[in-house]
């Protein structure tokens, strides 16, 4: 690596390490913002309730208990909602929220989540995309799709199988990314401007697939998102309303 490589990439470190010392210093006086999700309360818990909508479309589904490690690991005020959706041709779709609390920790890179259970991303076909929204109004969804493949073994062969996973972060104050670094950006810059620690949520779709039915899957995806995510999200809202954390 060159001299000036070495340069800049110390001066990237140094930058990240300040953007968090920052925000750990600021967190001491910060108003915490308002879920950008709809949530309900947890009887004697922080935490909330990410409530998911039942039935979407011709989609029945069920609650998904969060794994024990999850909640372990995790700072105790995140939030969740897991559900698992099956259309009647039995295709499944699982739904995801994770929603922050005061500790940023709470969210996390993409990669962290499919790589540890053991699905290995294939980078070449994942893309920073949109879905297009009618609901509250037109507008069109940034999201990652990730590629991903597992290997199973089903009847005793073994067999490849795909995943396609797709997400993006939103937060009360109208922002939607699908960029991590983007995120915690806006994040340190709202803090800045307003002494408010923005709650983000960070949203997720996942579906299985053969190899070779990676566009078709993401299709069914999209209709699933367009038609559910209007019932739990909270944003985007008209040119000149007003967030909740600002109420």
């Amino acid at each position: 690596m060159s001299r000036q490589k070495w340069v800049l990439l110390i001066l990237a470190l140094g930058l990240i390490g300040g953007a968090a010392a920052l925000l750990t210093r600021l967190q001491g006086n910060q108003k915490l913002g308002q879920p950008a999700v709809k949530t309900s309360p947890i009887p004697d818990s922080v935490r909330l309730k990410v409530e998911l909508p039942e039935r979407v479309l011709d989609y029945t589904s069920e609650p998904v208990e969060v794994d024990k490690g999850v909640l372990e690991w995790l700072p105790q005020d995140t939030s969740f909602g897991q559900r698992l959706y099956q259309a009647p041709d039995g295709f499944q779709a699982s739904i995801n929220v994770v929603l922050m609390g005061r500790d940023r920790t709470s969210l996390h890179k993409t990669e962290f989540c499919l790589e540890g259970q053991g699905w290995r991303i294939d980078r070449s076909a994942t893309v920073e995309t949109k879905v297009r929204m009618e609901r509250p109004f037109p507008y069109d969804l940034p999201v990652m799709k990730f590629v991903a493949s597992r290997d199973t073994t089903v009847g005793g062969e073994r067999q490849t199988a795909r995943g396609i996973y797709v997400m993006w972060f939103v937060a009360d104050n109208n922002e939607l990314t699908a960029r991590h670094w983007q995120r915690m950006w806006w994040m340190a810059r709202d803090l800045l401007r307003s002494g408010v620690l923005e709650r983000w949520a960070s949203v997720a779709y996942f579906a299985a697939c053969p190899p070779g039915q990676e566009d078709a899957t993401f299709e069914r995806m999209k209709k699933l998102i367009a038609a559910s995510v209007p019932e739990f999200q909270l944003v985007p809202r008209p040119a000149g309303s007003t967030s909740a954390s600002k109420r």
